[in-house]
């Protein structure tokens, strides 16, 4: 049978290992000695392709949308440190971006002036506020913002 099967492999261009021959026309596929008979088994579907194994996605996939929820991020998990994770420069940019958005926000809509807009952002680049909230907070008490 290893002939016929070598034969087969030649034909339906794949491995020996992907050959499947049928076990109760065993007698047939033995007494095939040409490659043209091999065909007439192929075709008769006696000797057939096995098709590719894949990699199952479906264990990653749910790991991946429990992560999504939350789950698997403690502080068990966690290799590196929290700026490995987050770099600094990454949190800043963030963080300096919302800051830049809000303030761009209360310029264009006339809460505050050029002058204001200007002290408040080159106090935001120094780093005086750690978040959007810290600056309103600090716009209430200064008596520029009134619950907008």
């Amino acid at each position: 049978m290893r002939f016929q099967r070598r034969l087969a492999a030649q034909i339906l261009k794949c491995g020996e290992n992907r050959i499947w021959i049928n076990p109760d026309a065993l007698e047939d596929v033995a007494s095939a000695s040409t490659k043209e008979d091999v065909r007439e088994l192929i075709e008769s579907g006696v000797i057939k392709r096995k098709p590719i194994k894949g990699i199952s996605r479906a264990r990653i996939n749910a790991k991946k949308a429990q992560r999504r929820k939350g789950r698997g991020r403690g502080h068990g998990r966690r290799k590196g440190k929290k700026t490995a994770r987050m770099p600094r420069k990454e949190q800043w940019m963030i963080r300096i971006r919302a800051i830049r958005r809000r303030l761009r926000y209360l310029r264009d809509t006339g809460v505050i002036d050029r002058r204001t807009y200007r002290m408040l952002y080159m106090k935001a680049k120094g780093g005086e506020f750690r978040s959007v909230a810290y600056l309103n907070a600090y716009l209430q008490t200064q008596g520029i913002l009134n619950g907008k």
